[in-house]
């Protein structure tokens, strides 16, 4: 029975840190079991190709990962696609001095599509037909249905 070090590789990705684990013998066990120096260095040299391959696996299950992730994620996300004259509500943001009421509206309007814009942005128009003075993003508006 040999005493094993244990090695933890850490592989940074943007989305996560993944803990790989890797069992390496110490030098002193080596030593101590007297092994010639060609056979240690044979063992040592596989060694060190393992922690590549495990590396290598560990990254290429991440990359899995993160495609089931993704792809279970965009079956859920819904495509907003609004044309000119539909009918939208535009969320009320608060400031962070006022109070609001929790019974208050969350969003105000109806307001008309203008014009929309291919990155994910549109110009309203009130009901009067005065323009708003700023693009608003998809995120902040929703569908009217009267």
């Amino acid at each position: 029975m040999s005493i094993t070090t244990t090695l933890y590789l850490l592989v940074y990705k943007m989305e996560a840190i993944m803990l790989l684990e890797v069992e390496i013998s110490s030098l002193r066990v080596l030593m101590e079991s007297k092994l010639e120096k060609t056979n240690w260095v044979k063992i040592r040299f596989k060694q060190l190709n393992l922690i590549s391959e495990k590396r290598l696996d560990a990254i290429c299950h991440h990359q899995l990962y993160h495609q089931r992730i993704t792809k279970s994620y965009d079956k859920k996300v819904r495509l907003m696609v609004f044309q000119e004259g539909d009918l939208l509500l535009r969320k009320i943001l608060t400031l962070p001095g006022k109070d609001q009421s929790k019974w208050a509206s969350n969003y105000e309007g109806p307001y008309i599509v203008k014009k929309t814009f291919s990155r994910e942005a549109v110009l309203l128009t009130r009901m009067d037909g005065d323009d708003l003075p700023r693009l608003v993003n998809f995120d902040s508006v929703r569908k009217y249905y009267a």
